[in-house]
């Protein structure tokens, strides 16, 4: 019997997990029984939760039986795992947790990391813009498990946003059949990535006149591959804002674009969300 680990299911979620994430952080460990990995890495948070004795508490999550939780905090894949610091949720890692407190590194288990678990660390890293850290926490994982289409497809991501796209290009040329619509939102980025342009001309001719709405599209795919997503939704969205039907619905088209290269990546869930929100609202 784990005294610091727990099963819990949607019922007792609130009593269990969100009540005490306000006091100690809580890794929220989702799994299910036929996932391999998820055989690895389950036992290696019950055995670290017991070695840090009540400074986290590791509560598990069937996915299957529960996916209520597993689609409320946005598990797409397992294993996966969600870590909350005075009751804020993030996508972490053990090492993020143990930073939420300050435990001390002589407590620190001496237990490799497994893939999945570098793959959250590298999540964690890139939240903290930190992309080369995460990059080789991902090369570290996929040494580890060459197969895994999810860590080699994070790797990806990473590269796209540091501008290495020919890498990028390199290893979306393989074929994923696990992961088939996050490498089509990839490749989707990257053809975003090959509209990179000089910005700075593009915004001195818009301020020049602001209703020009093809500099503004312009502008927007530029930024876009850039990586760049905020300012290019927005520029997007003011075109539809102002004219829905510029050019055939121009600035419509070009946010459906951004979704797509943004589908499945989520570093950027919260951001699609938002302007799908404003698409629905500036048509509606």
């Amino acid at each position: 019997m784990f005294q610091f680990s727990f099963d819990v299911s949607i019922e007792e979620f609130e009593a269990k997990v969100i009540e005490p994430s306000s006091r100690v952080p809580v890794v929220i460990d989702f799994w299910a029984p036929w996932c391999e990995p998820c055989k690895t890495i389950k036992p290696l948070l019950e055995k670290l939760a017991e070695e840090y004795a009540g400074r986290f508490l590791l509560a598990k999550v069937d996915a299957d039986q529960n996916p209520e939780l597993a689609q409320h905090f946005g598990v797409r894949s397992i294993p996966r795992s969600r870590c909350s610091s005075r009751g804020n949720w993030s996508t972490s890692s053990m090492a993020s947790c143990r930073r939420a407190r300050s435990v001390p590194s002589s407590t620190a288990s001496p237990c490799p990391l497994p893939a999945a678990t570098c793959a959250q660390e590298a999540a964690a890293l890139v939240a903290e813009g930190r992309l080369d850290e995460a990059l080789a926490r991902l090369s570290e994982a996929s040494r580890e498990q060459p197969a895994d289409e999810a860590v080699r497809l994070d790797a990806i991501d990473v590269l796209l946003q540091l501008g290495r796209n020919d890498e990028a290009g390199q290893l979306l040329a393989s074929e994923y059949t696990l992961e088939a619509d996050r490498a089509n939102a990839l490749r989707a980025r990257l053809a975003l990535a090959a509209c990179a342009a000089d910005t700075g001309e593009l915004e001195v001719k818009l301020a020049a006149n602001p209703a020009d709405h093809a500099t503004r599209l312009d502008l927007a795919r530029a930024y876009a591959g850039q990586s760049r997503f905020r300012e290019a939704l927005e520029n997007a969205l003011e075109v539809v804002v102002s004219d829905r039907f510029f050019d055939e619905g121009a600035g419509r088209k070009a946010l459906l674009q951004i979704f797509e290269a943004l589908a499945g990546s989520e570093q950027y869930d919260d951001l699609v969300r938002e302007f799908r929100r404003k698409l629905s609202a500036a048509l509606n």
